[in-house]
């Protein structure tokens, strides 16, 4: 365990982040299954909107910083290709 009081506080803030960066990639994960389980339905409209919600967090998850904004696109290119394939 640190002795210096600003360690101490910078271990209790990377924690809050931990979870909350955790939470957020969760989330990300269901919004991008959500779309491949459209894909696979033949959805078109559902499909459709749950890319576009997929793609809203995405660009949320890289502005908090808790991923690269590379990932991101290139995530958001996949799925994309995928709902314009049906």
């Amino acid at each position: 365990m640190a002795n210096i009081k600003s360690q101490k506080k910078r271990i209790l803030t990377n924690e809050k982040a931990r979870l909350r960066n955790l939470s957020v990639k969760s989330e990300l994960k269901t919004a991008i299954r959500a779309v491949n389980a459209a894909v696979a339905q033949a959805d078109k409209d559902a499909a459709t909107v749950a890319l576009v919600n997929a793609a809203r967090k995405l660009d949320k998850a890289v502005s908090k910083g808790v991923i690269h904004a590379n990932n991101a696109n290139n995530r958001k290119s996949a799925i994309s290709k995928k709902v314009n394939a049906l």
